[in-house]
C-alpha cells in the first residue's frame, strides 16, 4: 500500500526533474545521474519515463532523437508552456523557502543585506557583529571612528 510519504517524496522527485529539464534539454538517464548526484538518493526510471512522457502529452516538454555514440537518444526539452508553469512553480516554492530560512538569516550591520550561512563576524566594541563580507565590516569600523 502506497503511503503519503511516498506520495510527497515522488511530488519532489517530479518537482526536482523539472528543474533539471528547466536548466536545459536533457535525456532521461542524464535525469536519474543528476538526481542521484544533486539529491543523494535514487529516483526510479519507472518514475522520470511515464512523467516524461505525461509531460510532454501535456505539451510541457518536447523530445528529439539524436544519436549518442551507437545508440539514440531521446533529448527532452522544455516547451515555452513548460518554462512558464516551472517559473510559477519555482515563485510558489521559494516563498516556502524563504519561510523556512527566515529564522536562520541575520543582517548585515552595515549594508542590511540577508545573510543565511557564514558571513563575516567581527567583535566591535565587545559585540560580535554580523557582516556580509570584510568590505562591509571595514566600512562599518570607519563610519563608527568618523562619528
Amino acid at each position: 500500500m502506497k503511503s503519503e510519504l511516498d506520495d510527497l517524496i515522488s511530488d519532489f522527485s517530479r518537482f526536482y526533474m523539472l528543474t533539471i529539464l528547466y536548466e536545459g534539454p536533457t535525456h532521461g538517464y542524464s535525469i536519474l545521474s543528476e538526481f542521484k548526484k544533486r539529491v543523494g538518493k535514487e529516483i526510479s526510471p519507472s518514475l522520470v519515463y511515464p512523467f516524461l512522457r505525461k509531460l510532454e502529452k501535456k505539451g510541457l516538454v518536447k523530445h528529439t532523437d539524436k544519436p549518442v555514440g551507437e545508440k539514440e537518444r531521446k533529448i527532452f526539452e522544455l516547451t515555452e508552456e513548460g518554462r512558464e508553469l516551472c517559473t510559477r512553480l519555482f515563485k510558489r516554492f521559494a516563498n516556502l523557502i524563504s519561510i523556512a530560512i527566515e529564522p536562520s538569516l541575520e543582517v548585515c550591520a552595515h549594508c542590511g543585506c540577508k545573510v543565511y550561512e557564514g558571513g563575516y563576524r567581527e567583535a566591535i566594541d565587545g559585540k560580535e557583529t554580523t557582516f556580509c563580507c570584510m568590505h562591509c565590516a571595514s566600512s562599518y569600523k570607519k563610519e563608527i571612528q568618523n562619528s
